[in-house]
C-alpha cells in the first residue's frame, strides 16, 4: 500500500468522525485525573451566622472577604458567588447579596439564611422571625 492510499484512508476515517459529530472532548477516560476547580469566594454558614444588620462594610469585609462584584454604579449592593466543580461532576453555585444603606447592612439573601432564622421556620414559627 502506498503513501498516498494510506493518507486518503486516514482523511477519509477523519472526515467521518468529525461528520458525525463525535465529541471526543466529553469523552470519559478511565484512570484519567479531573481537577476540581473552585472560583469565587467560598461562603460558609458560620460566615453567614456572624452577620448582623447595622453592621459597617469594613465588617462585613472581615467576615465575608472581598465580594466578588461590586457595583460600579450602585456602590450599597455586593454579591459574593461561589462555583465549584468537582473533577469531572456536576458544577454547584452558591450565592449572597448585601445591600446596605449609609454605609451600614440593611439585609442580604441569597442561598443562605441566618440559622436562628432557620430553625424558626423549621419549627413552624415563623411569626417570631418578623
Amino acid at each position: 500500500m502506498n503513501n498516498f492510499s494510506k493518507l486518503l484512508g486516514y482523511s477519509i476515517g477523519c472526515s467521518i468522525l468529525f461528520s458525525c459529530n463525535l465529541n471526543l472532548g466529553s469523552m470519559d477516560f478511565p484512570g484519567v485525573y479531573k481537577i476540581s476547580i473552585p472560583q469565587g469566594n467560598i461562603i460558609t454558614q458560620e460566615m453567614v451566622d456572624q452577620l448582623r444588620p447595622g453592621m459597617s462594610k469594613r465588617q462585613v469585609t472581615f467576615i465575608m472577604g472581598t465580594p466578588l462584584v461590586r457595583d460600579t454604579y450602585f456602590q450599597d449592593r455586593w454579591d459574593y458567588v461561589y462555583n465549584f466543580q468537582p473533577g469531572g461532576g456536576q458544577r454547584g453555585q452558591e450565592r449572597i447579596s448585601m445591600f446596605f444603606v449609609d454605609d451600614q447592612l440593611v439585609s442580604f439573601e441569597g442561598d443562605f439564611v441566618p440559622s436562628e432564622v432557620a430553625e424558626a421556620t423549621s419549627n413552624g414559627n415563623e411569626e417570631s422571625v418578623n
